[in-house]
């Protein structure tokens, strides 16, 4: 047992060896857990920022104008007027997201109750900015209206008030998603495409048979490209969460960054064990890449990280229930987003783990029938 145990030891330091000579993998971990995690943090890609308002005031009246100076930063910029003539020009070149057509006579037919219609143009090229947009403008033209109307007549009180509390994240700012789901989305990539890199250099190397006839089995050769693999992720998602996301993006995780690590190491045994197994099937990193893009992108982008499951057709909800990046995001949400302890994530771990030690053996068995092939 305890020879087992040093070899394992051993053939993992060899990896880490490897690891830092490659300087095109080595480079690409630091970029992915640091460059990448801030600026996928920072850009405002479900937000809308400083989008470009045009208005075409026909009213040139007091609300007309009061709805104009309501579009204000950081959603908006300042609007600017045009001809009803220039319209087209306008969306057509894209210089303009929005543009408010309010037409003549339009403060006097509210104050008369004749409920008037403000056009709105949107260009839904920008399909994000688009949709949240256009339910900004409705708010801040009705407020506007109402405000407006409730100087003519008294105001009509509502039965009832609908009292809003935002948890977990008050202020409705994507970034404290997005960085978070950034590491998320590298660890599963990254841990797939490094242990399975670490096969392919065997292979090309001729190093991988030199392995499999040494008295070693293909237990421990796993094993050590397991856990030296898992070794460098973990240490890159702590230090990310370190120095990108607590200490240069200043987001506070209010959940046990501890047990979170202890999920990213379970479930770095289910993404290695799968990179060594996409790692024997290739031939060669083109093949590899290849393998990763049908079964690895798939598999995070319906994880419920991009997509809410909800969102997801029943089948494809009930199939991504037998992935384990479905559970890591479970997890990982829960316990980083919303304080979670042990005792409410231990079913998503109790998953990641089964699942993970099913393709860890469906690696050994190929590591087994590769090692046949070269006896």
């Amino acid at each position: 047992m305890t020879q087992h145990m040093a070899n394992i030891f051993w053939l993992g330091v060899k990896e880490l060896r490897s690891f830092s000579r490659d300087f095109v993998l080595f480079g690409f971990v630091v970029y992915s857990f640091s460059l990448a995690v801030y600026t996928q943090a920072e850009s405002p890609a479900q937000e809308i920022h400083n989008t470009a308002v045009a208005i075409v005031d026909e009213d040139h009246s007091v609300l007309s104008r009061s709805i104009a100076t309501a579009l204000l930063p950081p959603y908006f910029s300042r609007p600017t007027e045009v001809a009803a003539g220039k319209v087209d020009e306008l969306m057509g070149a894209a210089r303009s997201t929005f543009v408010l057509d309010i037409p003549p006579y339009f403060e006097r037919d509210v104050m008369a109750g004749r409920r008037p219609a403000i056009q709105v143009n949107v260009d839904a090229t920008a399909m994000m900015q688009a949709g949240i947009g256009a339910g900004y403008l409705q708010q801040i033209i009705a407020g506007e209206i109402a405000r407006s109307a409730a100087h003519a007549k008294p105001l009509r009180y509502d039965p009832a008030n609908l009292a809003v509390r935002v948890a977990f994240n008050p202020n409705l700012t994507t970034q404290l998603f997005n960085a978070v789901m950034a590491i998320i989305g590298n660890v599963n990539m990254l841990a797939i495409i490094l242990a399975g890199a670490a096969i392919i250099r065997e292979r090309e190397h001729g190093t991988l048979e030199h392995l499999l006839i040494m008295p070693l089995t293909p237990l421990e050769i796993a094993a050590a490209k397991v856990w030296a693999n898992g070794l460098v992720i973990t240490v890159a998602v702590g230090l990310s969460l370190w120095l990108v996301i607590e200490t240069l993006l200043g987001i506070r995780i209010v959940g046990s960054i501890p047990l979170f690590m202890a999920g990213v190491m379970l479930y770095l045994f289910f993404a290695t064990a799968i990179g060594i197994f996409l790692g024997t099937v290739a031939r060669s990193m083109p093949q590899l890449g290849l393998l990763f893009i049908l079964i690895a992108l798939p598999m995070n982008i319906l994880s419920g990280g991009n997509t809410p499951l909800d969102s997801m057709p029943a089948f494809l909800r009930a199939v991504m229930q037998l992935s384990p990046s479905t559970h890591f995001v479970s997890f990982a949400q829960a316990i980083l987003y919303r304080g979670a302890g042990f005792d409410v994530v231990w079913p998503q771990f109790a998953v990641v783990g089964l699942v993970g030690g099913g393709f860890f053996a469906l690696s050994i068995m190929r590591f087994r029938k590769i090692s046949a092939m070269v006896m």
